[in-house]
């Protein structure tokens, strides 16, 4: 079923969902998490509030200023010219700049060890080229009329799912990773109804005030990742549906490890914990990039085991969601961000062949 797209009037700016990709306007290396301190499980209970900014600095405003100035020029020469030049630009940390070009061509190597290395190089190319046209689509976000946002789909796919999810009136968790554009994906749902996505702070406190004044003119309430034990439940019971960005793990995310392309990766459990203990219906979701450049929004149903043991169901609920991500990367693989060490935390006991490579 096809969605309405009633999204937001006119010259309403709309919501960034994700601060990574603010972040590579910058530069691409400083997209990485912040190091997480235990080896497998850490709980909102035993570390620092993560929901209060840092203090402001001149380096902090240059920043800022400067973003906003290319995002400023870039939006008079439309989405579709400033998205390819985006690409262009991010094609250059790739060669000559190198910028991660060994963790993106490892990683991919990794994950498909039937590519030649010729192939593992273009997908590698294409990755950065993703990014950056991913990085220049969300920054201009603010800027897009209601007809802009229309003409980057070319269809949105299992709205129906949401639709039946929502009548159940328990809430809905969208899973997604970060492959094509996450941040429309989040524009678009947030113009259909309650919508709140769990994310960290930016390191740039000036932009992440500007991101966070956009996103709740667009519709998206913001749930701190120090906050999220205690929102995330009380959102769900007022049928919000509310996005999880589930393939990275972060300081303070209780994780578990499961299979990523067949090697132990760290990953959040928290959108399962909640799925299963507040009996609340859960979909991955993704936003992917065609041919043409525009877009295709789908969504799929994920299934909740029900064993009676919450613990063996938490951890297949994890694994339910991420081989739903690995299908995805499977179909598009350039469009995947290869940029972060997928596998920099896992188990004292893995295999040599398994470890991070």
């Amino acid at each position: 079923m096809t969605a309405p797209f009633n999204v937001t009037p006119p010259n309403v700016p709309l919501p960034i969902a994700n601060e990574a990709v603010a972040n590579t306007l910058v530069t691409t290396a400083s997209v990485a998490p912040a190091p997480v301190t235990t080896a497998q499980t850490a709980t909102a209970s035993n570390v620092a509030p993560l929901n209060v900014a840092p203090r402001v600095t001149l380096m902090h405003r240059v920043e800022y200023a400067a973003t906003r100035m290319l995002v400023f020029l870039l939006g008079l020469l439309g989405w579709r010219l400033a998205g390819r030049i985006g690409g262009k630009l991010a094609r250059l940390a790739y060669w000559p700049f190198a910028i991660r070009r060994g963790v993106v061509e490892r990683q991919i190597a990794a994950a498909f060890p039937e590519f030649t290395a010729k192939r593992v190089r273009e997908v590698a190319r294409r990755s950065y080229d993703s990014l950056g046209r991913t990085s220049i689509e969300t920054a201009l976000l603010p800027t897009f009329s209601r007809e802009t946002l229309l003409s980057m789909f070319e269809r949105v796919e299992g709205w129906d799912l949401i639709e039946t999810a929502r009548a159940k009136g328990r809430g809905i968790i969208v899973v997604t990773g970060h492959i094509g554009n996450w941040e429309i994906a989040g524009a678009y749902a947030a113009a259909q109804g309650p919508f709140s996505a769990v994310s960290r702070r930016m390191a740039n406190p000036v932009f992440d005030a500007y991101l966070t004044r956009t996103r709740a003119k667009g519709g998206m309430n913001m749930i701190w990742d120090g906050d999220a034990v205690r929102m995330t439940p009380r959102l769900l019971r007022q049928n919000h549906l509310i996005a999880f960005l589930a393939d990275q793990d972060g300081l303070g995310l209780a994780s578990t490890f499961v299979p990523f392309f067949g090697r132990p990766a760290k990953t959040p459990r928290g959108p399962a914990v909640f799925a299963l203990r507040l009996d609340t219906p859960m979909l991955f979701g993704a936003s992917v990039r065609q041919p043409g450049g525009r877009y295709v929004l789908s969504f799929e149903a994920i299934e909740a085991p029900r064993t009676g043991d919450r613990e063996t169901d938490t951890d297949a609920l994890v694994l339910a969601f991420t081989q739903k991500l690995e299908a995805m990367i499977r179909r598009y693989p350039e469009q995947y961000f290869w940029q972060h060490r997928r596998w920099r935390r896992q188990p004292p006991d893995t295999p040599t062949h398994l470890r991070e490579p």
